[in-house]
C-alpha cells in the first residue's frame, strides 16, 4: 500500500473515531470517564490536524474551494433561524 493511501485511510479512521468520541462523551455521566474521553478526543484531533497538514504538504489532499461571501451569508442566515 502506498503512503498516500495509508495517510488517507488513517485520516478517515480518525474522523470516524472523533464522531464516536463525541457520542460517548455526551452519553457519559461519570465525570472521570467523560474527562478521559475528552482528553482522547483532543489528542486525536491534534493528531488528525498534524496528519492533515502532512497530507496537504505532500499533495495527498486538496482542500475544497473556499466559500464565497454569498454562500457564507446564506449559511449564517440558515443557522440563525
Amino acid at each position: 500500500m502506498e503512503e498516500k493511501s495509508i495517510v488517507n485511510d488513517v485520516l478517515s479512521s480518525i474522523k470516524f473515531n472523533l464522531k464516536e468520541f463525541e457520542e460517548a462523551i455526551t452519553e457519559t455521566a461519570n465525570m472521570e470517564l467523560r474527562q478521559a474521553l475528552q482528553n482522547l478526543r483532543n489528542s486525536s484531533e491534534s493528531f488528525q490536524y498534524e496528519l492533515f497538514k502532512l497530507a496537504e504538504s505532500k499533495g495527498y489532499y486538496m482542500a475544497p474551494q473556499k466559500a464565497t461571501e454569498d454562500e457564507i451569508s446564506s449559511v449564517k442566515k440558515e443557522v440563525s433561524l
